[in-house]
């Protein structure tokens, strides 16, 4: 996406305001503080008028801002124990779901259900305190789609000998995990490059999530570059570029990473989120609730 053409829709506002006060509450700042951090979004936000910047970089920016007010260290991480609660609570039911995996007629095609199903542990996308973590993990089966790009999934699958999977939240990526282990059953030859945020912001996950979940055990796991929540190609490791260029296959997992990386795709990406906001329904053109599994390039088509 050429930062020219970048801007900040009306209907994201909200959002990105109740993500403010979502860090104020984390972070336990004071009044004044608080009030400090969303002066200097609002400035930001006023300076560019929303014109040549995407949400990721005024989360981002507030992000540091917190921190700094808060009197933490550069290094904190806001979300730290709200990661762990999510780690903690999908690895209790990863048997489950591998089990309902394996034990599906359709097994691959049930993995990418449970890991697009594992996107709704996403606390970017919902009021501070809302998201019931072992309620969503529990009805994840309910979810239903509203894309499901799986026949062209497969063929690009089944020539493929590079997959890059570049994640989203902690949580969810222990479903990934699952997801990658029927994806190297059935092809265990493939070459699979998990990457993960470079430093942390909101819910993603970073290196020491991705240890967490064994991610490292089903997949090479590396640092995509980015500190943002999204995945902006010009601010990205060499590393992740070089494999993203040469990927025969890339999945993008949430909607951060769908968001930034949509204009961009090609017929190689395939997004798996869930749709989460009025936003989100307009650029995928399905609606609100439903998970998607869509080819890049395809999405003004379907």
């Amino acid at each position: 996406m050429n930062s020219k053409n970048r801007s900040i829709p009306v209907e994201c506002y909200p959002c990105l305001f109740e993500q403010l006060l979502s860090l104020t509450k984390i972070t336990g700042m004071e009044d004044g503080q608080g009030k400090a951090l969303f002066e200097h979004s609002m400035q930001q936000l006023l300076e560019s008028n929303g014109e040549g910047i995407v949400v990721q970089h005024v989360i981002r920016s507030a992000t540091d801002d917190a921190i700094a007010l808060s009197g933490r260290d550069a290094d904190f991480d806001p979300y730290c124990d709200i990661k762990q609660r999510s780690n903690d609570v999908a690895l209790a039911f990863a048997d489950e779901f591998r089990a309902r995996i394996l034990d599906s007629p359709k097994p691959l095609e049930e993995a990418v259900r449970v890991a697009a199903a594992g996107n709704i542990i996403d606390f970017g996308a919902k009021r501070h305190g809302s998201l019931d973590v072992e309620h969503e993990v529990r009805t994840i089966g309910e979810r239903t789609f509203g894309r499901f790009d799986f026949e062209a999934f497969l063929s690009h699958l089944q020539s493929a000998k590079r997959l890059l999977y570049i994640c989203d939240n902690a949580g969810e990526i222990v479903f990934d995990r699952l997801f990658i282990e029927e994806i190297r059953r059935h092809f265990p030859q493939l070459d699979v490059t998990c990457a993960v945020r470079e430093r942390p912001v909101i819910n993603d996950a970073v290196m020491a999530d991705a240890r967490y979940a064994g991610l490292d055990k089903v997949a090479t796991v590396i640092s995509s570059g980015s500190v943002y929540p999204g995945t902006l190609l010009e601010a990205v490791s060499d590393e992740f570029r070089r494999l993203f260029d040469e990927a025969d296959l890339i999945v993008s997992k949430g909607q951060g990473n769908f968001e930034t990386l949509l204009d961009d795709a090609d017929e190689r990406l395939f997004f798996i989120l869930r749709i989460k906001c009025d936003q989100m329904s307009r650029l995928s053109g399905i609606a609100k609730g439903e998970l998607v599994l869509m080819q890049g390039g395809t999405h003004r088509r379907g």
